[in-house]
């Protein structure tokens, strides 16, 4: 797996970069909180705990507003492992799925642990954020998926029957890698999904919602993305359940106002390419950031994965500046996202200053250390 060298960037490249960086990672951890309080209750059951409008604010779960659950803890885990594929290709080492996987062992250490161990000099400052040593509801395929070293692969992935949404929403970072090829963002979130959700469906979604938030990121308009994401996936086996999905979320929107019941019904039972067909759809018909979360939550489905991948497509699309400042007030964590997501976007556009053939910022490997 070859990744393209980006182009030069400008300072103006830079800042749009970094907006949608941000934007993308706060995205999914405001939708996720605002889902969360919500998964899995019927329809009624939401209006009748929160009104007739459904829930059109973030709400208590976990013991407060604002809380994330294991879809942000995994996208960040993305992240981290992205920036130490990164750093380690200085070493001549160059496997992007094996350091995503590592980075997924060090959030399972976080599922078992009660904190961060200060002798794992490897694990780099991500892990050692105390916050993120809480269990927020990890679905069975996960634990079980991260539960030792082996790491699942296309030829012999983990849960080869598991079609749950949840490797879905942790791919938005894939995305992010936009001096890569669309092709080969698709390659590595399919790679990566294998590693907890082996069915070919569940790894095809994940390809399709990272390289759909690829063309957001680089500046496309979201059906101009999705039809790129259309193409690519036509050339894979097993890809007709998620290019039907997508498709029906494209007709969806010509079907008259946006309702709880259309989204259910593109949701269907909930596995990874009805939640990708959900969340295209709200991003699509969303007026803003605001109405399309709240469309995407107010179902009776898995609402924060329908959150999370949502607020990843909207956050791309527009940028941080676009989320509702009241709600990013109340995140769980929101320092910790931003942190992470500003370290990605200097590693993507001036990696070579720091860490390199002339030499590397210490600080720079104290964070994301070659090792581990």
């Amino acid at each position: 797996m070859v990744a393209a060298s980006g182009a030069v960037w400008g300072r103006a490249e830079q800042q749009d970069f970094r907006g949608r960086v941000r934007g993308t990672l706060l995205g999914v951890a405001v939708g996720d909180a605002l889902g969360a309080p919500v998964d899995g209750l019927k329809v009624e059951e939401i209006r009748a705990g929160y009104g007739v409008e459904g829930l059109v604010d973030l709400a208590v779960g976990y013991g407060r507003r604002g809380a994330v659950t294991h879809h942000t803890q995994l996208t960040l885990f993305t992240v981290d492992g992205l920036i130490r594929a990164q750093v380690r290709r200085d070493t001549g080492a160059w496997h992007p799925p094996t350091d995503v996987h590592r980075a997924y062992l060090r959030w399972a250490a976080t599922q078992r642990d009660w904190g961060p161990d200060e002798r794992r000099k490897e694990d780099g400052w991500l892990a050692r954020e105390e916050w993120l040593y809480v269990r927020r509801d990890p679905t069975r395929a996960l634990l079980l998926g991260l539960g030792d070293e082996t790491m699942g692969t296309l030829e012999s992935p983990k849960n080869s029957g598991e079609l749950g949404p949840e490797a879905v929403a942790r791919s938005a970072p894939f995305g992010l890698l936009v001096g890569w090829e669309p092709q080969l963002v698709v390659q590595l979130a399919v790679e990566c999904a294998a590693q907890t959700h082996g069915h070919p469906t569940a790894c095809l979604s994940a390809g399709a919602y990272a390289v759909i938030v690829h063309a957001l990121a680089r500046g496309e308009s979201l059906d101009g993305a999705v039809q790129r994401a259309l193409a690519l996936l036509a050339a894979r086996p097993g890809h007709q359940p998620v290019s039907d999905a997508l498709q029906h979320a494209l007709g969806a929107v010509r079907q008259g106002m946006p309702s709880p019941a259309r989204v259910e019904e593109l949701v269907g039972d909930g596995a990874a390419d009805g939640m990708l067909a959900g969340a295209v759809y709200c991003a699509l018909v969303g007026e803003d950031v605001r109405h399309g979360l709240c469309l995407a939550v107010n179902q009776g489905g898995p609402s924060g994965a329908a959150g999370a991948l949502t607020g990843g497509l909207l956050g791309a699309l527009h940028g941080e500046t676009a989320l509702p400042p009241a709600w990013l007030a109340e995140l769980e964590g929101r320092p910790t996202i931003l942190e992470l997501a500003d370290d990605f976007a200097m590693e993507m556009t001036q990696g070579p200053a720091l860490h390199g053939p002339a030499g590397s910022a210490p600080g720079w490997l104290a964070r994301y250390p070659r090792g581990g």
